[in-house]
């Protein structure tokens, strides 16, 4: 198996049901004869999975015989949920987890700063519905929120736009 697929199959440890791949933060993949260098980008700076990332990485490599791994960090550009893959997206929906929605390019220089809140109405993961409600602006991990179907009544995370 390449390097770049021993990668890719890595999970997310906030959310095992995405790779790293489906989640879009594997940027590269460099490997030689027994060398291999990973470049990732978190999904924020402050990101608490990060460090079990890059050990699940180094774990995944080593096992599949690369004696070097070197794990890199890099912040710009600045993760999105844009880079969710197709694949990641179906997953988080059968999972129950509501995916983002998809934001476009980012405008060149100082990021704008919206301060009113978003738009609660989700679609729901279960029934589709988009009579959904927000309950909470923080979930389980930084970049989710919690909301409820009001037509199957069903809770459900969300996904923040990022």
């Amino acid at each position: 198996m390449s390097a770049r697929a021993v990668a890719a199959a890595v999970v997310d440890p906030e959310m095992p049901m995405l790779t790293l791949d489906d989640l879009g933060v594997l940027r590269d993949v460099r490997a030689s004869a027994d060398a291999v260098t990973v470049t990732i980008t978190p999904t924020y700076s402050g990101c608490p999975a990060l460090e079990a990332i890059r050990d699940d990485l180094r774990t995944a490599l080593t096992d599949a015989g690369y004696r070097s791994v070197e794990v890199r960090t890099v912040l710009s550009p600045p993760w999105s949920t844009d880079w969710i893959s197709d694949a990641g997206r179906a997953k988080l929906a059968e999972h129950g987890i509501a995916p983002p929605g998809r934001i476009g390019p980012r405008a060149a220089g100082p990021i704008p700063l919206t301060l009113g809140r978003p738009p609660a109405r989700v679609a729901c993961p279960r029934c589709g519905s988009r009579d959904t409600e927000e309950l909470s602006r923080f979930g389980p991990t930084a970049c989710t929120a919690l909301h409820r179907c009001t037509a199957c009544r069903e809770p459900f995370e969300h996904v923040k736009e990022i």
